[in-house]
């Protein structure tokens, strides 16, 4: 299941393709490297190690975050930083935090917007030999990733009176649900649900909702059906099993993709890849930086990993992300080496060493 799950997860462009060829001739793919906050950089060491110990030929361009605000951005990531992703077309990040109250733009919407990152896809499947509440669960969030709540547009009316404004446009409506609806045809799915408020929200989840409609009718194979945002939450977490690939708009993607994580296990465990104009594709641990245990040895770096695979699929790198992703899955299913939050008592040394004798070919 989990391999169906991830399996070119992200669809395919012409420039990963153009990647891919140079992958081919035995020259290195060239991706942007965020190792991010927190315990990124551990998690980040640990992608690294089994890359190599994978024999994937992929040179790491890193970036980190500054420590003073770029006027060009106006957050703490650098224009080199986003030049780097552009040039690269493709990139893993790992947990960012942006300081809470202190006026920065944030890290991650930053990225979303500068690079135009249009959709958030987030696969969400039962990890073998990880028991939770449900089993089976097999189904896709698609994100609209640039608008939205999330647009950062808020002022003051007067003192004690906030407005904070919500952006729907037709562009990008259509273009997340012609992805979601891209996505459902590739990958054998058979229901596009969109997740909305329209009836409340006339005016925006309204147009939202009419151009998936407009979409939907281009792929008369695969059902198309409108869930309330509230209903769909009851849903999830009654039987998972209604859902197949799910699209909605900015604010209601945040909420339901960390609502599905949690069916299987948490954040921990959840890949992510944002996809953009031109084929950029940002491969992401949506999980926060946890401060409290970095430097620790105790980070689990399974969405991280996860995500990198994700990246491989974007390059049409089928046979190594399967190598990965399998050895990530038995690694956990085997329960011998897992780290605290699994249930386990393994440091994030032995868990990735246990991930490179799992690859077959034995660690460099």
């Amino acid at each position: 299941m989990a391999a169906q799950f991830l399996r070119r997860a992200v669809g395919s462009h012409t420039s990963s393709s153009a990647l891919r060829r140079q992958f081919s001739t035995g020259a290195p793919i060239t991706a942007t490297l965020f190792p991010g906050d927190g315990i990124g950089p551990e998690i980040a060491e640990s992608v690294k190690q089994i890359f190599t110990a994978a024999q994937i030929p992929i040179d790491w361009e890193e970036h980190f975050v500054g420590k003073e605000v770029d006027p060009r951005t106006q957050s703490f990531l650098t224009w080199e930083s986003l030049e780097s992703v552009r040039r690269n077309k493709v990139g893993l990040k790992g947990p960012m935090a942006t300081p809470i109250g202190k006026g920065h733009r944030s890290l991650n919407l930053t990225l979303r917007k500068e690079l135009n990152l249009y959709a958030n896809v987030r696969p969400c499947f039962s990890l073998p030999g990880y028991k939770t509440r449900y089993d089976d669960v097999d189904l896709v969030t698609i994100r609209e990733n640039t608008e939205g709540e999330y647009s950062g547009l808020e002022h003051q009316v007067v003192r004690g009176v906030v407005e904070s404004i919500k952006i729907i446009t037709r562009q990008a409506s259509l273009r997340v649900a012609e992805h979601a609806f891209q996505y459902a045809k590739a990958h054998g799915r058979k229901r596009v649900s969109a997740i909305h408020k329209a009836n409340i929200m006339q005016k925006t989840d309204g147009l939202f909702l009419k151009c998936c409609r407009e979409v939907a009718e281009k792929y008369p194979e695969i059902v198309y059906e409108e869930v309330v945002i509230d209903n769909c939450c009851m849903m999830l977490v009654k039987n998972p099993a209604l859902f197949d690939v799910l699209v909605m708009p900015n604010l209601y993607g945040d909420i339901i993709s960390d609502l599905c994580a949690g069916l299987i296990g948490g954040l921990g465990l959840t890949p992510s890849c944002n996809i953009g104009e031109g084929g950029i594709a940002l491969a992401e641990a949506v999980h926060g930086s946890a401060p409290d245990i970095a430097g620790k040895n105790m980070a689990n770096p399974t969405a991280l990993l996860l995500s990198a695979v994700t990246m491989l699929r974007h390059l049409e790198l089928n046979d190594k992300a399967d190598q990965v992703q399998n050895a990530v899955l038995k690694t956990i299913a085997e329960g011998k080496y897992r780290t605290i939050d699994l249930g386990g008592k393994s440091s994030t040394t032995d868990f990735t060493n246990a991930i490179c004798d799992n690859l077959g070919i034995g660690s460099t």
